[in-house]
């Protein structure tokens, strides 16, 4: 990146800018960061670059989450790439949505960029059942006339627990009918660390931490 031979390969050599700390002179937001990559800042030796879209989501997601990023070996990712795996290769557009659009098997992952740190998304991809949040496993309930339902937790208190079964249909379970209610310690997403190279774990890594929400 042309932005070592000012900031240092640790981000760290302007006084009050810390990339590895996130600590930035005039940034707040994304928005603000990609304004002073594309701008520069007048007066100092920020000059403007002019990088394409995925480029500039790319760098903003490095700089955002550099200490991760850093662990891993410094690959930057391509979020225009990593969109192209997420939805091909990768096959992740068969289990989750992205802002409500698509399957719901899985979570929707429309702010998972800005739920997640590149480091967990990075052992997910790598160590799916190691890595996943109690909240997201999936669970197998088995009524008392023996009916097996396999599916995502969406809701539970007490009394009552509601899934997205296998087919997205939404049930509603009573416990007090249940004769079993397990969370599942496996999950049918599969790990990407033979399928892609580091480079392409880093591209789907940049767009899954381009996803912030709908704005």
């Amino acid at each position: 990146m042309q932005c070592t031979a000012c900031h240092g390969t640790s981000g760290d050599l302007i006084p009050g800018v810390n990339f590895r700390s996130g600590i930035f002179k005039r940034v707040v937001s994304d928005s603000d960061l990609r304004l002073t990559i594309t701008n520069g800042v007048p007066g100092t030796a920020m000059q403007p670059f002019a990088f394409g879209a995925s480029e500039l989501t790319g760098i903003v997601s490095y700089l955002r989450n550099m200490n991760a990023f850093d662990m891993r070996g410094g690959l930057i990712g391509n979020a225009a790439r990593g969109q192209a795996l997420f939805t091909g290769a990768g096959n992740c557009a068969s289990c989750h949505a992205v802002n409500g659009k698509g399957p719901r098997l899985a979570p929707d992952l429309g702010d998972i960029g800005a739920l997640r740190t590149a480091e967990l998304l990075s052992r997910t991809l790598v160590d799916p059942a190691g890595s996943m949040l109690p909240a997201n496993r999936s669970v197998r309930a088995v009524t008392k006339d023996g009916k097996t339902i396999n599916g995502r937790r969406l809701n539970e208190d007490t009394y009552t627990v509601q899934l997205i079964d296998e087919n997205e249909r939404l049930v509603s379970l009573t416990k007090a009918d249940l004769r079993e209610f397990v969370v599942l310690k496996t999950t049918p997403m599969p790990s990407y660390k033979d399928k892609f190279s580091a480079q392409e774990l880093a591209d789907l890594e940049a767009y899954l931490l381009s996803l912030k929400g709908v704005k």
